[in-house]
C-alpha cells in the first residue's frame, strides 16, 4: 500500500509494481486504478514496471473538497511522475483518464513520456455545442449529477449497463462485474466525483491534443455508448499527429476489461513497434 503527498497536502494512493520500461495508467469515472488490474498483471508479466493511482477523491485517495479539477488531476500526475522519477513512460488513459493524460500531456510537455494510448477517452470535447454537433447534450450530463447526488450506489450499478454493453441483445452479463464496478465507484467522495462530472464532460482538450508529439494510439468501440466515437475518437486521430485509431467493432466504452486479451494484445504490440 503506497501513498504520495501531493504539494496541497493531498494523499493519493498508488500500485507500482516490477521492473522494466514504465507503464502509467490513468482510469475512468468514477472508478480508481483497481479498474487496471487485468492489464497491470499482464504487462508486469511481460517484463514492464506498472504504475496506477487513484485521482484525487477516487479508490483510497484523500477525498478533498476542493481541487477536484483537471489542472489539479494532471499536476497531481505531474507529481508522482517526479516523484518516481520516471522516464521513458508509455502513459495509457480510459476515458476520464484519457483526458488526464491529454492535459497532462498539454500542460507538463512530453519529455518524460514515451508513448501515447487513449481507449475510450473523452478527448476532445464531449459536450454538444455550435462547434461540436456531435457532442452530448449538457441535459445528460446534468442528469448524471443528479443521479450521483441523490441515488449513487444505483446509479452506479445501472450505469454498468451501457458502459459495458450488457444491455446489448445477446450479451454475456457479467454480474461480478457490475458488483466491483459499484463498490469501487462507492469507496471515492462523493463531493469529488460530482465535481469531476464537468471535467470529463465540459473540458475542450483539443488544444492539449495538438501538443502531443509522441506515437499515440487510439483505441474507441464503435457501440461505446458512453463516450460516443463520433465526437471523440473520430476527432481526436484528426487532431493527434503521428496517431493510429483502432477501432473495436461492436466494442463498449469499458472494452479494456470486456475485450481485455486483445486490448492488451494491441497494446503490447503497439509499444513494441
Amino acid at each position: 500500500m503506497s501513498f504520495f503527498t501531493t504539494t496541497d497536502g493531498t494523499r493519493l494512493f498508488y500500485k507500482d509494481w516490477g521492473t522494466g520500461q514504465p507503464i502509467l495508467f490513468s482510469h475512468g469515472w468514477p472508478l480508481s486504478s483497481d479498474a487496471w488490474d487485468q492489464q497491470m498483471l499482464f504487462f508486469g508479466h511481460q517484463g514492464f514496471r506498472v504504475i496506477a493511482h487513484d485521482r484525487r477523491s477516487h479508490g483510497r485517495s484523500d477525498q478533498t473538497w476542493d481541487g477536484n479539477n483537471m489542472d489539479r488531476y494532471a499536476d497531481d500526475l505531474a507529481e508522482l511522475i517526479e516523484a518516481l522519477d520516471l522516464k521513458d513512460i508509455v502513459m495509457i488513459g480510459h476515458s476520464t483518464g484519457g483526458g488526464e493524460v491529454a492535459h497532462y500531456l498539454g500542460r507538463h510537455g512530453t519529455a518524460r513520456v514515451a508513448k501515447v494510448v487513449l481507449v475510450g477517452a473523452v478527448p476532445p470535447l464531449m459536450l454538444k455545442t455550435e462547434a461540436n454537433p456531435d457532442g452530448t447534450p449538457l441535459e445528460a450530463f446534468d442528469g448524471i449529477r443528479e443521479a450521483t447526488a441523490k441515488n449513487r450506489s444505483q446509479f452506479y450499478y445501472d450505469l454498468t449497463l451501457p458502459f459495458y454493453g450488457f444491455n446489448r441483445d445477446g450479451a454475456a452479463v457479467n454480474d461480478g462485474l457490475r458488483e466491483s464496478f459499484r463498490q469501487i465507484g462507492l469507496q471515492g467522495g462523493i463531493k469529488g466525483q460530482y465535481d469531476c462530472i464537468r471535467e470529463f464532460s465540459e473540458v475542450d482538450y483539443t488544444e492539449d491534443l495538438r501538443r502531443i508529439d509522441r506515437p499515440t494510439l487510439i483505441v474507441h468501440g464503435d457501440d461505446d455508448q458512453i463516450v460516443p466515437i463520433k465526437a471523440s475518437a473520430h476527432r481526436a486521430a484528426e487532431i493527434v499527429p503521428n496517431a493510429t485509431l483502432t477501432i473495436y467493432e461492436g466494442g463498449s466504452h469499458g472494452l479494456a476489461q470486456t475485450e481485455a486479451d486483445r486490448f492488451s494484445a494491441d497494446v503490447l504490440a503497439f509499444i513494441r513497434a
